[in-house]
């Protein structure tokens, strides 16, 4: 009795104990059975997160698989400017500004060098060499195979290795966005890997989110692309509408004010807006009158803003607000501020 109760006290004690074992185990691999190849999802969004991100200086190259390696000469609408240091990108930056709806060129002066979204730098001599650079990042951005720029995954993490057979052959620390890149891009189809959850990733508004899977990657990456691909259309709905206020004149149609309407008050005005972000309301009705100046900008985030502001008169002071542009057409622009919905306003073209 004394060795049977000896033997079930040693196997239970060997149970627990490759329990516990396995738990560790369990723990080590981020309790994450499933394995990934080279080719799959996971691979690729890791990949494509830790591309070189080109896009800080699209102003001057249009191409986010590239950035322009300084120093560099531009002729920038016309004039020629030295870009030493990103310093002077303010420089390139308050020329294209200038304006609102002028078509904006820049020139690179060869050679000069890029670094591509692999890591690589090359220097290109001639116009046609660009030109293939700027081919492959677009033929990349059409494919869905450009670098993901919205989500920052936040180093160091720790990848587990596998064999075919799922047995864990190891584990890798990647401490930055270059090596992350290098490992995936390096893998053969013989590899499995694990992320080991959880870790952290920083989101275009710098917000910090915390993965603990596959899902959770996939799913934060699809929202920050939606949120990209909104800003990419607010961005173009500003340009326009920028180009529709400086070719129009506009009345006020409608201001209302917290229940109260204002529009006649500006019965008589004209509001012209001009390519340099000034706009004047002038009274058509009474000659004498002073005309009202001021300054507008048109801004985007996933929304489309129009920013007013006028001084010297009291009237026109009232609508010196950050609107929203709820919508716009070619003829008619309707507001609403962006701190008071029940303050509106209504800009018809003449």
């Amino acid at each position: 009795m004394k060795n049977l109760r000896f033997i079930t006290s040693l196997a239970l004690t060997a149970l627990l104990t490759f329990t516990s074992c396995q738990d560790e185990i369990d723990n080590e691999n981020g309790q994450n059975p499933n394995t990934n190849n080279s080719n799959s999802e996971t691979a690729s969004n890791l990949e494509r997160s830790s591309m070189y991100d080109g896009s800080f200086d699209d102003f001057l190259d249009d191409a986010s698989c590239s950035s322009i390696l300084l120093p560099v000469v531009a002729t920038v609408n016309g004039i020629q400017v030295s870009i030493i240091s990103q310093s002077d990108y303010e420089t390139v930056l308050n020329i294209l500004g200038q304006f609102t709806n002028d078509n904006d060129t820049v020139t690179l002066e060869f050679p000069f060098s890029v670094r591509l979204s692999n890591y690589t730098e090359v220097v290109v001599t001639n116009q046609g060499e660009y030109d293939a650079i700027i081919d492959a990042c677009e033929a990349a951005e059409a494919a869905g195979e450009d670098a993901i720029s919205c989500l920052d995954v936040n180093f160091p993490i720790t990848i587990l290795t596998y064999s075919l057979s799922l047995e864990q052959t190891g584990s890798v620390v990647i401490e930055t966005e270059q090596q992350l890149y290098a490992y995936m891009n390096d893998m053969d189809n013989t590899e499995l890997f694990a992320i080991n959850y959880p870790i952290t990733a920083t989101l275009s508004d710098s917000t910090t989110v915390t993965l603990t899977s596959d899902l959770d990657l996939q799913a934060s990456i699809e929202d920050c692309l939606g949120i990209e691909d909104a800003e990419d259309e607010a961005e173009d709905q500003a340009n326009n509408l920028e180009t529709i206020l400086v070719e129009g004149s506009f009345k006020i149609q409608s201001f209302v004010n917290a229940g109260i309407d204002k529009t006649s008050d500006y019965a008589n005005y004209a509001i012209d807006f001009a390519n340099d972000l000034s706009c004047v309301a002038e009274d058509k009705v009474n000659a004498l009158a002073d005309n009202v100046e001021g300054t507008y900008e048109v801004a985007s985030e996933t929304e489309v803003y129009l920013d007013l502001t006028f001084t010297g008169n009291a009237t026109f002071s009232l609508l010196n607000n950050t609107w929203e542009v709820t919508s716009f057409s070619n003829t008619s622009i309707s507001l609403k501020s962006t701190t008071n919905a029940a303050v509106t306003l209504v800009l018809s073209q003449i």
